[in-house]
Order: structure tokens, then C-alpha cells, then sequence
């Protein structure tokens, strides 16, 4: 071929169908669905319409796809496959560990738990080691001790609290003090042990969830100062010195009741639970809200601290329970086990054992370090409202419920060692002293009552 010879151009290759045309429209139906009777199915899946019906075959599906899409036009679904892979991307998005930027104010009370939990942390575990030091033989006979002291409880002081039910009793830091809220709205203070009433608080108007003792209260606190945290269903939050019968403060933030307040070790932290389904921090250093934060699917019953002040655990109305840390905001340790809500948390002095109180009539014991259920206690006959390790060395576990008894648990073992039976209603509330020497439990029947062993 010379050089001057012009070159053909390439002829255009095209399509040569041979077939009818409703072939034709077949194969162009298949290719916009998939192949077969399978993307038939799906393009009616994608159209809202039923895939097969009664009778039908795979001529007459691909027949009622067509009709369909002659109504809704052609681009009807592709819009449809958008739109699923749109809602699929989105769900994938809620899927997906999100968080929000902290304040400045955030990163320095977390800087600040850091530096308190890391020395109580130590101490914690010197004195486990010490513990473990101890013959065996020593430790067992110890233990015996105490749990004959505990068969022998028995009521030694019980007292009309108020001409409504009372829905909590707490001990002050000297064992010397107990607080109890009411469903009247008052709030008072009684000496121990013989239950004389010191003061009555003023400032709610309607039922009262909890009322707690600052740490340290009655020992190193003024009684200026800020002694007493109190909440209601409500929403309400008030803070209350010794000196006073008014609250010296309210915090407001909760949208919904708030159900329980518990104090940080520090003294500086208040953590309060609500059914707007969060819990928040206060720093009362700063006087001001630190942390809002969600996590349960309903409303959060009760919150407690951890011994060393780094972990927080919550118990909510979605009958799990969860384990934060302060230190960073994440949580550690997801609680899923319980058939019903959970109303109370409550942290071994030991640090690696938590106790639940649920609905479900059953107390659970959790091994923080296998983050695993380590014991069930078929505790109750009725929903389980408060749990209590004893404070020194968390050596026996205390419940009550709405079966009108509260009961005494070894530790460890869980055998039933004392059954705490007088109330005539259901008991709402109960607290071990930080001397370990008397239990204190509240009922709807208006009492209170004191547990001393003889």
C-alpha cells in the first residue's frame, strides 16, 4: 500500500438481534434488574411490590415488573436502588463510635481524676497484697467472725420518719448521722443511734429519689460547706450544709426526673442520674456541668463511683448496666444479663467486684476483670431496690426489695446469713454505716430501722 492511498476507515461495529422484539424488551428488563428471575425478584423488592404471587411464573413476574415500571417510569429503580444504598451508608454511620469535643474544662477535671485515682489505685492493691500475706487459717477465722456477728442482727431502733413513704436513708462519714428523704418533699437528719431528729430540709416539692452525704462530712467539713446533695422526680438537684434548713444551691440541667445523686471520693464531683436517659457530672469546683453523658436506651436509675475515683457505673430502665471511665469518657464494661431494669450499682471496696440490683427478683455479682457475671443471687421475691457491699472490706453484700425484707450475703460464697424482716411495707432504701457496725433500712411503711448485732 503506498503512502498517498487513503485508509478506510474502520467500519462501526453494531448489535445485530435476531429475535422478536418482546425478546428484546426482555433482556433490556433483565439487564436493568439483574439477570434472571432473581433480579426480577429484586426490582419488585426495590419497587415495593409483593416478589411473587399465588400462581404466578417467572414470564408473568417479569410481565407485572414491566407493568409497574410503565406506571413509575423507567427510572423509578434506579431511584430505588439509590435510596437503599443511601439508607445502608446511613445506618452503617450509626453503627460507628462517634464522639464529642470536650471543653477545656472536661480535660482538666479528667487530668485531675487521673492524678487522684492512680495513688488510691496503688494503695488499694499494697493493701490486697498485704491482705493475701495472711495465713489462710487467720483470714478464715476472721471471717467466721463476722458472719456470726451478722446472724445475729437484729432491730434496734426503729422510728416513723415521716407521714409519707421514705425513699432513702444514707450514713454520714462518722457513722454518727442519717439522712432520709421522703415522698412528702422534706428531707431530714437523724443522730445515730438513737434517732433523734437533728434538722429537717426544706426545699423540694414533691418526692425526693435519694439524699447523700458529702465525703468527709461530719469529720473534716465545715458545717458551712456543703455537706448534703439531694434530688426529686421533679428534676430538681440541691445542695445543703449542716447549719441550714434551706438548700445553700440548685443545679438545674435535667429535662426529666432525676432519680439518684452519688458523690465522687474527691468530694469535688457530683454525678446525678435521670430518665431523659443521660447522667451528668458536676464539677462543684467550678461550679458547673462538666459532662452530659448518653448511653442508655432509657432512663438511668443509679449511679455509683468507684473506690479509687476513676470508674463510674450506671444502671438504667434498659436493664443493662454500664462501667465509664472518667479518665477518658469511654465506656469500659457493658452489663447485659438482667431480664428487667436495673435499680441500683454498687462497687466493692475490693475494686473488681460490682453488684446489680434488678426487676427481675435477682442481685448479680460482676467480676470487673473478666468484665463477666460472676454470681447470680436468687436474692428477692419482689423487684430488688438497693444494694450495699460493706464498706471497710467489702467483706459481706446487703439488698432490700419490695418483698418487705432486706437480706444479708456472704461475701464471697453468697450464702444467705441474715434475713432483715419488721417492715410492714415495701423496703425502699438501705445503707451500711462506714464502721460497718449498723445497717440502716427505710420502707414505704414511713419507718426506718437500725440493725445492730447483739
Amino acid at each position: 500500500m503506498s503512502d498517498d492511498e487513503d485508509v478506510a476507515p474502520a467500519p462501526k461495529r453494531t448489535r445485530v438481534y435476531y429475535g422478536s422484539l418482546e425478546e428484546k424488551e426482555r433482556e433490556r428488563l433483565s439487564s436493568e434488574t439483574g439477570r434472571g428471575s432473581d433480579g426480577v425478584k429484586a426490582g419488585l423488592r426495590a419497587l415495593g411490590e409483593p416478589i411473587i404471587l399465588f400462581g404466578e411464573g417467572p414470564a408473568d413476574r417479569r410481565e407485572r415488573l414491566r407493568g409497574v415500571l410503565s406506571v413509575v417510569g423507567p427510572d423509578a429503580l434506579k431511584k430505588s436502588r439509590r435510596d437503599e444504598e443511601r439508607a445502608k451508608r446511613s445506618k452503617d454511620e450509626c453503627q460507628q463510635t462517634w464522639y464529642h469535643e470536650g471543653s477545656a474544662s472536661l480535660k482538666d477535671a479528667r487530668l485531675w481524676l487521673a492524678r487522684y485515682s492512680l495513688p488510691l489505685a496503688i494503695k488499694r492493691l499494697e493493701a490486697a497484697r498485704a491482705y493475701r500475706e495472711i495465713p489462710e487459717a487467720t483470714r478464715a477465722i476472721r471471717q467466721q467472725e463476722l458472719q456470726n456477728s451478722l446472724r445475729n442482727l437484729n432491730n434496734f431502733c426503729s422510728q416513723i420518719g415521716d407521714d409519707r413513704p421514705i425513699s432513702f436513708c444514707h450514713f454520714s462519714a462518722d457513722s454518727k448521722m442519717l439522712a432520709t428523704a421522703s415522698w412528702s418533699g422534706l428531707c431530714k437528719l437523724w443522730s445515730v443511734p438513737d434517732c433523734s431528729l437533728i434538722r429537717t430540709l426544706r426545699g423540694h416539692n414533691t418526692h425526693v429519689g435519694a439524699i447523700v452525704f458529702r465525703p468527709e462530712a461530719g469529720v473534716s467539713l465545715d458545717k458551712s460547706d456543703v455537706n448534703l446533695a439531694s434530688c426529686a422526680t421533679d428534676g430538681t438537684v440541691k445542695l445543703w450544709n449542716l447549719e441550714s434548713d434551706e438548700p445553700v444551691a440548685d443545679i438545674e440541667g435535667h429535662n426529666d426526673r432525676v432519680s439518684r445523686v452519688a458523690w465522687h471520693p474527691s468530694g469535688r464531683f457530683l454525678g446525678t442520674t435521670s430518665y431523659d436517659h443521660s447522667w451528668r457530672l458536676w464539677d462543684l469546683e467550678v461550679q458547673e456541668e462538666i459532662l452530659h453523658q448518653e448511653g442508655h436506651s432509657k432512663g438511668v436509675h443509679d449511679i455509683h463511683f468507684h473506690p479509687d475515683g476513676s470508674l463510674a457505673a450506671t444502671g438504667g430502665l434498659d436493664a443493662f448496666g454500664r462501667v465509664w471511665d472518667l479518665r477518658t469518657g469511654r465506656c469500659i464494661v457493658f452489663l447485659e444479663g438482667h431480664l428487667s431494669e436495673i435499680y441500683s450499682v454498687h462497687f466493692s471496696p475490693n475494686g473488681y467486684h460490682l453488684a446489680t440490683g434488678s426487676g427481675d427478683n435477682t442481685c448479680k455479682v460482676w467480676e470487673l476483670r473478666t468484665r463477666k457475671c460472676l454470681y447470680t443471687v436468687p436474692a428477692h421475691q419482689n423487684l430488688l431496690s438497693s444494694v450495699r457491699f460493706q464498706p471497710t472490706d467489702g467483706h459481706f453484700l446487703l439488698t432490700g426489695a419490695y418483698d418487705n425484707t432486706a437480706k444479708v450475703w456472704s461475701h464471697p460464697g453468697w450464702t444467705p446469713l441474715k434475713t432483715l424482716a419488721g417492715h410492714e411495707g415495701k423496703v425502699m432504701g438501705v445503707d451500711v454505716s462506714p464502721d460497718g457496725k449498723l445497717v440502716a433500712t427505710c420502707s414505704y411503711d414511713r419507718t426506718f430501722k437500725l440493725w445492730l448485732s447483739e
